[in-house]
Formats: structure tokens, sequence, C-alpha cells
């Protein structure tokens, strides 16, 4: 059985393994923030080059910085999580030099599955996106997963 500080110390070692890894994310100059387990907070400043044709934030753009929350919140547990469905909204629009912070939670989690919702904002707290996602936990380790000691690995 795992600790709560060891289940705090494995997930921001998969955290930051993930970010690391993720050459992606890095291109968008996506940034992790904080994680903990089923928790992940990460930001990204939008660039010119992330507009769409009618000079809004493309929602592509958002929905990588959402979808990257939700894979580091969903894979802090130390089992390989990989999404079965995913879903965003955009209640409101994002510009070139507005900062954008995604948190993803975890609303339930069970053997097989997780589910998470991940709020996408603006610098002014404004809501910009909206991202829920459902997960199939395999039975491998995620990348740098910490064993607990009992031969277990993860939650």
């Amino acid at each position: 059985m795992t600790t709560e500080t060891e289940s705090r110390r494995q997930a921001e070692v998969i955290g930051h393994w993930m970010a690391e890894a993720d050459r992606f994310a890095q291109g968008l100059g996506i940034r992790l923030v904080s994680v903990a387990p089923g928790c992940c907070e990460v930001t990204m400043l939008v660039t010119e080059a992330m507009h769409n044709g009618v000079g809004t934030t493309h929602g592509g753009a958002t929905f990588t910085l959402a979808d990257f929350a939700f894979a580091i919140a969903a894979n802090s547990h130390g089992r390989t999580a990989v999404a079965l469905s995913t879903q965003m909204s955009y209640p409101a629009a994002s510009h070139a030099g507005d900062t954008l912070t995604a948190v993803a939670t975890e609303e339930s989690l069970g053997g097989r599955t997780g589910l998470y919702r991940v709020e996408v904002r603006r610098d002014d707290g404004t809501l910009v996106g909206l991202f829920t996602g459902t997960v199939f936990r395999r039975r491998d380790a995620i990348g740098p997963a910490v064993d607990s000691g009992d031969g277990q690995v993860g939650g």
C-alpha cells in the first residue's frame, strides 16, 4: 500500500517524465505547473501561430493543452491510461498574448476506467474550454512508474 507522500512523489515523477517526453507539447510551449494523483495543471502562452482563420486561438491548440493535462492526470497513478473518448466545448475565445491554464481533475477512478474533467481558462479567469475524457487503464506501468515496495505499481 502506498502512502499519500509516495503517491504524490510517483505522480510528480510521471508528470515530469511525460512533459519531457512529449515533443508536441514542448513545441507548443506547454509547461507543467503541478501534478498530484489524478490532478494536473499546465499552461500555454497563445502565439499568433496558434490563430485560426478568424483571428482567435485554434480549437486544436486549446484541445491539445486540455488533452495534455488529461493525459498526465490519468497516468499519474502509475498505470498506463489511454483515451477511450473525449469531448470539448469552447464557451469563449482566446487570442495571442493570452496565457491559458488547463486544470485536470479526476471525477471517477475504477479498476479499468477513469473519468476526467479539464477546465481551460484565460489569465483573466474566463472559461475558454471544457473538456471531458474517459480512459482505459491498462495493467502495465507507465514510463518511470515507482514500485511501492509490494510488487504493485501505482494505485
